[in-house]
C-alpha cells in the first residue's frame, strides 16, 4: 500500500524503467481514452512482475517516482495494489472476478489480544454472514483460517498477489484456505491493535462485488448487519478484549481505513485503560501532545498521566499517514478525541521532538508538561479501586 518513501540509488533495471515510463504517461494523460491505453499496458507489465516475484523492480520504480514525480508514483502505487488484490479465474465455462478483502477488528485489552487459528465452524459461519450482509448476491466467499495481526499480513505485493490467487481458487472450490502458521512472525504486544479476517470473493465477471453495489444496498446497512450478525462469531475469539468491527472492504482500502480508525480508537482505549487499571477518571488525566520529526514530521506522541503530578503513565503514537504532513490539522482531531473521552487537561507543545526510543526496551519516549521526552511507567501498585475489563 502507499507509504512514505525515501529514494533508493540502485541502478534501474529495464522493468523498473518501463514502470516509470508507463506511470508517467498515465499521470500526464489528457482524457479517458488515453487513460485506458496507458492503464492496459501498465497493468500488463505489473501483472508480469507480480507473477515473477519481481518485488525489487516494483519498489525501485516507486522509490524513484516518489521523489521525481509524485503523481506518477500514486498512479503506479494504485495500479500495483489493484493488480495484487484482484484477478480473473475460470471455472467451468465461466470467468470470475476475484477480489482479496479484509475485515478489520479494532481491539484493546490489558491482556494479550489473540491472533489465532479459526475453528472450522466459526470460519463457515463468518463466511455465511459476510456473504449475506457485505458481499453481492452472486459472491462466493473463502476465508483464511487465521485471525491476523498486522505483523502477520503479507509482507510484499508479490505475496499479496499469491494470496489473492490461492484464496480465489478456494472460493471457486467452495472451500477455505489453511494457513501455515509455522512461518508467521510473532505478534507484537500493544494495548490497542487491529486484527484482520482475510479472504477472497469470486463473482461472475461484471457482477456486483459488495452489497452496496446493489440498488437496495448501502455501506451503513452493511456495517450495521455485519456488527449485529458477525459479532457473536468474533466474541469467543477475543476473550478479555473490548473490540469494534469495521466495514470489510478491498484489502488495501480496508487496511488503510483500519490504520486511520485505530488512531482515535487507541487514544480512547488508553484513557479507558487508565480508568480500568488505576481508577484514574478521565477528568483527572492530563494529556501532553508533541510532534516528532525525522527528515520530516512523522507522528504525534501523546503522554498520559495524572494532572496533579508530572508522571507519565502511558503513551500513544499517532502516526501521520499517506499524504498527511505537518500542515494537516491532526492536532485538532487528537484534541477532539481526547475531549470526547473525557480528558479536559490537554497540553500541546510547540516543539520539534526527535524520534526517540528507550535504549533498553525500544519503547517510544513520550512528552511531559516540561517538554521532555520520558519513558511511560505505570505505578508499581495499581489503585485498589481498579476495575475489571468486560
Amino acid at each position: 500500500m502507499k507509504r512514505t518513501r525515501f529514494g533508493s540509488r540502485d541502478r534501474l533495471s529495464r522493468d523498473a524503467a518501463e514502470l516509470q515510463r508507463l506511470s508517467t504517461g498515465l499521470s500526464e494523460s489528457g482524457g479517458k481514452l488515453e487513460d485506458a491505453y496507458w492503464e492496459a499496458r501498465l497493468a500488463e507489465t505489473v501483472d508480469g512482475l507480480l507473477k515473477n516475484g519481481a518485488e525489487d523492480d516494483i519498489n525501485t520504480a516507486l522509490d524513484r517516482l516518489f521523489e521525481a514525480n509524485p503523481r506518477a508514483h500514486d498512479e503506479l502505487a494504485d495500479m500495483v495494489e489493484s493488480r495484487a488484490e484482484t484477478g480473473r479465474l475460470e471455472a467451468g465455462d465461466k470467468e470470475f472476478d476475484i477480489l482479496l478483502f479484509a475485515a478489520p477488528v479494532l481491539a484493546w485489552s490489558r491482556y494479550s489480544i489473540p491472533a489465532c487459528t479459526l475453528p472450522a465452524s466459526t470460519l463457515q459461519t463468518l463466511a455465511v454472514q459476510l456473504g449475506a450482509h457485505v458481499f453481492g448476491a452472486d459472491a462466493r466467499v473463502a476465508l483464511a483460517d487465521f485471525l491476523f495481526s498486522p505483523d502477520q499480513l503479507p509482507r510484499s505485493f508479490c505475496d499479496t498477489w499469491q494470496l489473492t490467487r490461492d484464496l480465489g481458487q478456494a472460493a471457486l472450490a467452495s472451500d477455505h484456505l489453511t494457513v501455515d502458521t509455522d512461518g508467521l512472525p510473532e505478534t507484537n504486544r500493544f494495548l490497542s491493535d487491529v486484527r484482520y479476517l482475510v479472504g477472497a470473493l469470486a463473482v461472475p465477471r461484471g457482477a456486483a462485488l459488495f452489497r452496496w453495489n446493489e440498488k437496495d444496498g448501502g455501506k451503513d446497512g452493511a456495517l450495521r448487519e455485519w456488527i449485529k450478525q458477525g459479532s457473536p462469531c468474533l466474541e469467543p475469539l477475543l476473550t478479555g478484549c473490548a473490540w469494534q468491527p469495521l466495514l470489510p472492504d478491498a484489502y488495501h482500502a480496508a487496511c488503510r481505513n483500519a490504520d486511520r480508525a485505530s488512531r482515535p480508537y487507541s487514544l480512547k482505549a488508553s484513557v479507558a485503560f487508565l480508568q480500568t487499571m488505576l481508577g484514574l477518571m478521565p477528568a483527572d488525566i492530563r494529556a501532553v501532545v508533541g510532534p516528532c520529526y525525522d527528515r520530516r514530521m512523522e507522528e504525534y506522541r501523546v503522554g498520559l498521566g495524572p494532572k496533579n503530578s508530572d508522571d507519565t503513565y502511558h503513551g500513544i503514537v499517532w502516526p501521520l499517514l499517506g499524504a498527511e504532513d505537518e500542515s494537516t490539522d491532526a492536532a485538532s482531531e487528537i484534541e477532539t478525541v481526547l475531549r470526547e473521552a473525557g480528558v479536559k487537561d490537554v497540553i500541546f507543545l510547540d516543539h520539534h521532538f526527535p524520534m526517540e526510543f528507550c535504549d533498553d526496551c525500544g519503547a517510544p519516549m513520550f512528552p511531559n508538561a516540561d517538554a521532555e521526552l520520558v519513558h511511560a511507567e505505570m505505578p508499581e501498585q495499581p489503585a485498589a479501586n481498579s476495575q475489571a475489563l468486560h
